[in-house]
This record gives C-alpha cells, sequence and structure tokens, in this order.
C-alpha cells in the first residue's frame, strides 16, 4: 500500500502537463463569471467605467484603470479565454438611466414624473457609494423559496417596477456586449464567448446560473438573454436554451454558482416546483448543466466542515451570508455543496437509471469590477468599493453581513480543449474534461481506466488516453458483467509557475454502500516532504512558512510536481461511486494578510492569515455493469 500510495515521480519524468503530444489537448485557463459597469448592482457600488472593452483589455494582459481607485492594474499572467456574464436582468438599463437620464417618450405626465424621481435616486446611490441599499430593493424576503418563485412568475420582481427601464436599452446593449466580444475574439490566442446571467434568487435562495454559448456576435443578436425576467425556474430556462438552440444553431451550457448559500435548492431532491425529480428533468439537466461552479468569491462550495465531519480541509473559505434584505442565520444543507450533491447523484442515478448531478467542475471570480482578478496578492475586490484596504472591513446588506476581507480571491476555469477556440472551449466543458482551482495555476491530469496499470503508464512510448477502457476527469467508466477488477487511476500536478509548491494530493470517493446509503471518503495518496505518516496512518501537516510580519512565504517546503498510480483499496464491483482530486498548495498569505500589513495591523480583524489554496477536478464515475 505505502509503494502505491506514494508513488511520485517516475510518471512526470516522461509526460509534461502543458505539451500533450499523446492527447491532443491544451490546458486553458480563463474565467467564465465576470461582470462590468452594464450589471446594475455593479453599476450601483461604483464601478460606473470599467465596461466589457476593460475586461478584455485586462484578462488579456494590458493594463487597466481601476473603477474606483482609479490606479493603473494589471493581470499578473493573461488569461486564455473570458466570458463577460453580465446580468441579464435590468441589462445596462441602470447605467443608462443615471447616466443619461430615462427614457419619457410615449409617457403621460405622472409617469415621466415617477421615471425622472427614480433617475435622480439611482444617481444620488451611486454617488454615494450606497449601493445595496438600492440593490436590496430587488432582493426577496426570506419566505419559502417555492412560493416566492410561483408568486414572481404570476406577479413579476418585486420593487423592480420603480425603477425606469427600456426594452430598447437593453437591445441597444445586448449588441454592444454581443459586437465587443466578436472584436476581441482572437480563436487560438484569446477567445471571448458571449454570455450571461441568469439571476434568480427565490426567498433568498440563490440559484444563479452563468449561460455561455459559442456562437457569433450575429447569431447572438437573434436572441436576447433569458433572464428572471421570463421565468425564476431553471426548468424554464433550459426549455428556452433548448428552443433558442434548434432555432439559431447556437450551443449553450448553463453554469449553477454559489450553491454554498442556494439554501438547499440547488441540488435538490424535488424540483424548485415541488416536484419529485423524474427522468425527463435529469436529461435536461444532465445535457444543459454538465458543469458547476465550486469555487468564487463569494466562497467555496465543495463541501462544509458540517457535512463532511472526517474532512480536515472542509473549513474553507465558508461564506455564511445568504443574499436577501432580512438577516437570518446561515445553515449548510445537503442542496448546497458539491461533493453532497454528487453523492445525490449516486442514489438519483441509481432510482432513475440517470444522474441528474453528474457534473464537472470549474471556477470563476464573480468579480463586479470588470477585473478577473484571482490572486491573494493582486486581488482588485469584489465590487468597486470594497477594493482598498480601508473598506475591506465595512459590512454590507446587514450589520453582521459579508465584508471584503469576507470575499474569497477565487478563483479560475481550467480546460482541457482541443484547441483555444469558442466551440472547442465549450465542447471541453459539455464533456466535462475541466476542473477548477481557488486562483493558482495547478495543472492537473486525471485519468482513469481499466488496464491502467504501473507497467503500462511507465513505457516510453505510452499514450494514456490510447490505453483501452481509460478515461479523463469527467468520464465514466463501466462495470464489465462477470469482472471483480479494480480500475486505476493516475493522478499528476504542478505547481503554479509564479506560486508556490504543493503539499500534497487526494482522492475523494463518493459511493452507494450495501444498504443503500452514500458515503465518503478521503485518501491522501502523494505528498511533499517525504515520511509525514503518523501512527494512526495519517498525513501530518506539511508546516508554513508565512511571515505574519511581511506577509511573505518560502517554497523551502512541499515539492513543484507529484504524481499517483492509486487503485481503491475498498472498491466493490456493485457499488456506484465517484472520485475526485483535490491538490493543496502549501499555506500561503490570504489577501487579507496582506492589507492587514498595508495598514499596519497585527491582522485583519477575525479573518485568516494564511490560505491553503486548491485545486478540484472533475469526477470519474464508476457504474456497475446492468445498473
Amino acid at each position: 500500500m505505502r509503494q502505491l500510495v506514494n508513488f511520485v515521480f517516475c510518471v512526470l519524468a516522461i509526460f509534461s502537463i502543458n505539451n500533450h503530444a499523446d492527447d491532443k489537448r491544451v490546458l486553458l485557463w480563463g474565467d467564465t463569471h465576470l461582470h462590468t459597469s452594464y450589471s446594475s448592482d455593479a453599476f450601483v457600488n461604483s464601478n460606473t467605467t470599467a465596461d466589457p472593452e476593460t475586461a478584455y483589455r485586462y484578462a488579456s494582459g494590458l493594463p487597466a484603470v481601476h473603477p474606483y481607485h482609479r490606479a493603473r492594474v494589471r493581470i499578473e499572467t493573461p488569461l486564455d479565454f473570458l466570458v463577460v456574464s453580465d446580468h441579464a436582468e435590468l441589462l445596462g438599463v441602470i447605467r443608462k438611466t443615471t447616466l443619461e437620464g430615462p427614457d419619457t417618450t410615449g409617457l403621460d405626465f405622472f409617469s415621466i414624473v415617477k421615471a425622472k424621481i427614480a433617475a435622480w435616486i439611482l444617481q444620488y446611490t451611486v454617488e454615494n457609494n450606497d449601493g445595496m441599499d438600492l440593490f436590496s430593493r430587488i432582493l426577496p424576503e426570506p419566505i419559502d423559496p417555492r412560493i416566492d418563485a410561483a408568486r414572481t412568475l404570476e406577479e413579476g420582481i418585486e420593487g423592480v417596477s420603480w425603477i425606469p427601464q427600456s426594452i430598447g436599452v437593453q437591445i441597444d446593449t445586448w449588441r454592444n456586449l454581443t459586437d465587443l466580444a466578436e472584436e476581441y475574439n482572437r480563436p487560438g490566442e484569446f477567445s471571448t464567448l458571449i454570455g450571461w446571467e441568469w439571476s434568480a434568487i427565490p426567498g433568498g435562495a440563490n440559484l444563479h446560473r452563468v449561460v455561455i454559448s459559442d456562437a457569433s456576435n450575429k447569431t447572438a443578436q437573434k436572441f436576447q438573454p433569458f433572464g428572471l425576467t421570463d421565468s425564476p425556474y431553471p426548468e424554464d430556462l433550459w426549455a428556452w436554451l433548448d428552443e433558442t438552440s434548434r432555432d439559431t444553431g447556437a450551443d449553450f451550457v448553463a453554469i449553477p454558482h454559489n450553491s454554498n448559500i442556494s439554501k438547499g435548492y440547488m441540488f435538490d431532491l424535488r424540483t424548485l416546483r415541488g416536484s419529485a425529480i423524474d427522468q425527463d428533468y435529469a436529461i435536461r439537466r444532465m445535457k444543459w448543466e454538465p458543469i458547476v461552479e465550486i469555487t468564487q468569491i463569494k466562497g467555496d462550495s465543495e463541501t462544509h466542515p458540517t457535512l463532511a465531519i472526517d474532512d480536515s480541509f472542509a473549513d474553507f473559505e465558508e461564506y455564511p451570508y445568504y443574499i436577501q434584505r432580512s438577516e437570518t442565520g446561515y445553515k449548510a444543507e445537503q442542496g448546497d455543496y458539491i461533493r453532497s450533491a454528487l453523492k445525490r447523484g449516486l442514489g438519483l442515478g441509481v432510482a432513475l437509471g440517470i444522474n441528474p448531478y453528474q457534473f464537472g467542475v470549474i471556477g470563476s471570480t464573480d468579480s463586479h469590477t470588470a477585473l478577473s482578478s484571482a490572486e491573494e496578492d493582486n486581488f482588485h475586490g469584489k465590487l468597486a468599493t470594497d477594493s482598498i484596504p480601508e473598506r475591506k472591513n465595512l459590512r454590507r446588506m446587514t450589520s453582521s453581513g459579508s465584508s471584503g476581507w469576507a470575499m474569497s480571491a477565487s478563483g479560475l476555469a481550467a480546460v482541457w480543449a482541443e484547441e483555444n477556440t469558442r466551440k472547442s472551449i465549450l465542447s471541453a466543458m459539455k464533456r466535462r474534461e475541466v476542473y477548477a482551482t481557488s486562483g493558482p495555476r495547478i495543472g492537473v491530469e486525471f485519468y482513469g481506466g481499466w488496464e491502467l496499470d504501473r507497467v503500462k503508464i511507465n513505457k516510453a512510448d505510452a499514450s494514456i488516453r490510447d490505453i483501452d477502457g481509460v478515461v479523463p476527469m469527467g468520464g465514466q467508466l463501466i462495470g464489465v458483467e462477470g469482472e471483480n477488477k479494480s480500475p486505476g487511476f493516475v493522478i499528476r500536478a504542478t505547481s503554479d509557475p509564479k506560486g508556490a509548491y504543493l503539499d500534497r494530493i487526494q482522492i475523494i470517493k463518493g459511493w452507494i454502500d450495501t444498504e443503500g446509503s452514500a458515503q465518503e471518503k478521503i485518501f491522501d495518496v502523494a505528498w511533499s516532504g517525504g515520511d509525514r505518516l503518523n501512527s494512526n496512518g495519517g498525513l501530518m501537516p506539511i508546516g508554513n512558512t508565512v511571515n505574519i510580519k511581511t506577509a511573505s512565504y518560502t517554497n523551502t517546503i512541499g515539492s513543484s510536481t507529484l504524481s499517483a498510480y492509486w487503485e481503491d483499496p475498498e472498491f466493490d464491483v456493485n457499488q456506484p461511486a465517484f472520485y475526485y482530486a483535490r491538490i493543496l498548495q502549501i499555506p500561503t498569505p490570504r489577501h487579507s494578510l496582506y492589507d492587514a500589513v498595508a495598514l499596519g495591523m497585527e491582522h485583519a480583524d477575525g479573518f485568516p492569515d494564511t490560505i491553503q489554496e486548491r485545486a478540484y477536478t472533475s469526477s470519474i464515475w464508476y457504474r456497475p455493469a446492468g445498473l
């Protein structure tokens, strides 16, 4: 067993993680979730200047001007692709109304007065940096999400009617957004995928999806983004995607995000309309939602300490703040977190014959500054107004609500694509050959297969993809009738070339046991620093080189590369299972510590000084024969 789990370097001597002659894939880094001044909540929080053009310029490596403090800023390493995903709701309306005044064409006298008063309130709100008070007007009270969704469909979004709106503004904004995406799209170098955010939040339950398309600007201009004003139900979004794809030839994916604050509804056992999940629902969800966002600025959604009590790394970047008017205590639900959803999916797969939660994972930022910043030492804030150290501990929404230091400098989407084009990137997402990091560019490969063994992968001419029965992350292994063989897994990781070394590789397994209950277990399969096993067989912590006084660290611990060949010692051919890899860095300074040192403080009050950044792969699923 010791030899199996600590098989570290023999694979990396042969294969390069960034040079894939064997599988003809390139590793691309991007952000699928970025807001600009065209999003209403970004604009009222003082991002009045950083537009989609700013976003493309910054992401591709050009200097940009920060929308709040106006300093010149620049990404450390340019991205390979970007999705500007402004909210479909009120798209561009508040920006145009505030800057140019309301469109009163065709309105009666009293409607004109009402529109002008509303525009004045908007302008006052923006100028006084009090945006969350405005935005809270259209956020729901914490009532039953199913009741609130039904009411929204019947009565519209509460509070929106008083804001000056114009369909013409939204059409013009969408045309401008899509034309800019086309202008900055450089296939093979920098891809701009057209997208938007559908922002359903019934009863304060975050059910948002980012919608991404492979469409050109001309194709995208044949439709208008589907938003909450069209429907608060995910099934209606999928139906629209199905119809629009047939009508235009465009392809789409919808990416759920911030499930951590969904009040248990993102990965529920029933639909938002209250009916049991059936096969038709599962098929449609799998088709349109093949990936989910596992980490971003508003916290991490892998798991939670109350749901994974045996996971010593479960308390990562928790975000216990709902998006709603009223203050309520946070409670982690199984339907909120990715690992719990993967386990639920196994059970639904047995019952329905298809698993609606068989999804891959990515990370992205959800920044509202138009600046895709996920580096701890180069983090420009969630909102323009929390971008400077002096404002990082100011609470928003409620007296004990979120703040700039409560946010996470996260994350990135990693895609194994055939080439850097819109179509190839979307194709990789659909086959789930993607993974997430909390910010660093940790290179990761993960394969599983029946014919994998140490001899075959150690041959100089080995091509892992060409070995019979091998699948990459996102794939599925099907059991063979009458055979009782355990699959093998290859996992290899390299540290960010500009960042910290690696601590360990873990494989997280979930399965359905003989009693029909979902279980999980974590295996340490490779680590740096020699023999760190304790007497109980657990792995001792890596250590910590962070200097709290200077917000610095050294790579005197950890390893630049880790790899392993691993077989599940508890594999049961009759039990459905999933396996994904989690790669941990050595401890490094968190963005809150960088701010504290800059402010002359010993610590950022109540927030961590250090962080163990990480990567999560999409799972590889095992399905027993005949199931």
